[in-house]
């Protein structure tokens, strides 16, 4: 996919995006490509856009329910959230009842990305803290499984952490298909072990995660949810919020993003009304591009008629409009 900056008519600079969307019929289908654009078959370093996946064990090792999470917590778990204060407020309740405290996530402390939410809290003099990291309903989730299953909470961002390498690199492995035995994982921005996973994978390990009992738990907390995977201004929660049809996403670092569309029903309009299958989505912008993603994911999104055409214009400081994003092609 070919993505466009144009200023004044012209085009300014030029995004080349790899992106790959797949059907899956169950949650232990095989994946159909239905559409590749680049090199769907490339490996990439899924960053936040794999949260759904890695917050699998946390339904499925039976912690959501003892510990009585609701559907906001099951979003702040895949949430690369902006700090703003309903965020922190709830991750910090979270931490509460689970006899913890901020002090005990060790994805550290980071400003809220949102700046209002940053400008609030330097005005009121405080300082930022691990519960203001976008991660920290992930980490607070990492907890849970800790805790349900009596595993030490300290080093959980480890690779060979039980927590790690028996629930959260294994749930990677099942729903993706792939072995990442060979591999030494790098460190995501918060801490925890980042594999490199194909393209196809990714999307096929969102579709089956959504497909799977567990799994659609949490796909339907985000789309329950969407502010709480992400925030005010954010193009999660507005994808999601204005949505033709249910669907779940997710950004990443350096220009990932994924997603999935649950079965369309018998009426509604689309490229696969009527059908079963879930449609998984994964994409990566070459040079990394936050912007080339979001724009990329909506393209494909409004192709697959789950969303609406979505302008994405430019303007400079004077708010004056000066040019505009755009897919330009699809090859």
């Amino acid at each position: 996919m070919i993505i466009d900056v144009l200023r004044g008519g012209l085009v300014e600079s030029r995004h080349e995006v790899d992106a790959v969307v797949v059907s899956v019929a169950g949650p232990d289908g095989p994946a159909n490509v239905v559409e590749a654009h680049g090199d769907s078959t490339r490996s990439v370093m899924p960053r936040s856009a794999i949260k759904p996946i890695q917050a699998l064990p946390l339904v499925s090792s039976g912690a959501a329910d003892a510990f009585e999470l609701d559907q906001v917590e099951l979003a702040l778990a895949c949430a690369s959230h902006n700090g703003e204060r309903a965020h922190v407020d709830r991750v910090t309740d979270w931490l509460e009842r689970l006899g913890l405290s901020a002090a005990d996530l060790e994805c550290g402390p980071q400003w809220p990305v949102f700046e209002p939410a940053a400008d609030e809290l330097k005005a009121a003099g405080k300082d930022r803290g691990a519960e203001h990291n976008n991660c920290s309903g992930k980490h607070a989730g990492f907890l849970s499984v800790c805790l349900h299953n009596d595993l030490d909470p300290r080093g959980y961002i480890g690779p060979e952490h039980p927590l790690q390498r028996d629930h959260v690199t294994t749930a990677t492995e099942e729903l993706c298909q792939v072995s990442l035995g060979d591999q030494t994982p790098a460190a995501d921005g918060c801490g925890i072990p980042v594999w490199s996973v194909p393209l196809e994978s990714l999307a096929a390990g969102w579709a089956r995660l959504a497909a799977s009992d567990d799994g659609g738990r949490i796909i339907d907390a985000m789309m329950a949810e969407p502010f709480y995977v992400a925030g005010t201004e954010r193009a999660c929660t507005e994808f999601m919020s204005d949505a033709i049809r249910p669907l779940a996403v997710k950004v990443g670092a350096e220009g990932v993003y994924c997603g999935v569309v649950p079965p369309m029903q018998p009426g509604q309009s689309g490229s696969f009304a009527g059908t079963e299958d879930y449609i998984g989505i994964a994409l990566k912008a070459r040079d990394g591009a936050f912007r080339a993603a979001e724009v990329a994911m909506a393209a494909l999104l409004e192709r697959l008629g789950a969303l609406a055409h979505r302008e994405w214009p430019l303007h400079n400081h004077a708010g004056r409009l000066v040019g505009e994003l755009r897919a330009a092609s699809f090859d």
